[in-house]
């Protein structure tokens, strides 16, 4: 039960960051510079709450379902689900700190390339999440 419940909140995490790569970004990609800083800063402080929460819960659970089975899936699930942690704070917080100190008042040119990498960046946080998912499949199947 644990795993199946590690596994519906990995997906959960999948499915946020995998909407935010196919609409929000490129939605957001469509606006002038101006509201393309102004959508963002909001938007990812209010993602960065969730999908973070998110990974933590699913990591604990699958930690929670390994130490109860043994599966070694639901240990690989709960490492790359909380990947993206590190990610973010090691490789995309350099861009997020820049943007979110951008005054969304002011012309700001470099805005929009910072944009276009951290969505880039971002497809990691996608594919850490797919693969956790997978990962809890897997461990739900043995288990």
């Amino acid at each position: 039960m644990i795993g199946l419940l590690a596994l519906t909140i990995a997906a959960v995490f999948a499915g946020a960051a995998i909407y935010v790569s196919v609409a929000e970004q490129p939605a957001r990609l469509r606006l002038d510079d101006g509201a393309l800083l102004r959508e963002w800063q909001p938007s990812y402080k209010r993602g960065a709450a969730m999908q973070a929460s998110i990974a933590i819960v699913a990591c604990v659970l699958g930690l929670i379902a390994w130490w109860r089975t043994g599966g070694h899936a639901f240990l690989a699930g709960a490492i790359l689900i909380i990947l993206p942690w590190p990610w973010t704070l090691i490789a995309m917080m350099p861009t997020n700190r820049v943007l979110e100190a951008m005054d969304v008042g002011a012309d700001n040119p470099r805005a929009r390339p910072l944009i276009v990498k951290w969505g880039n960046l971002h497809l990691v946080r996608v594919a850490l999440g797919v693969l956790a998912t997978l990962a809890f499949v897997w461990g739900s199947r043995l288990g």
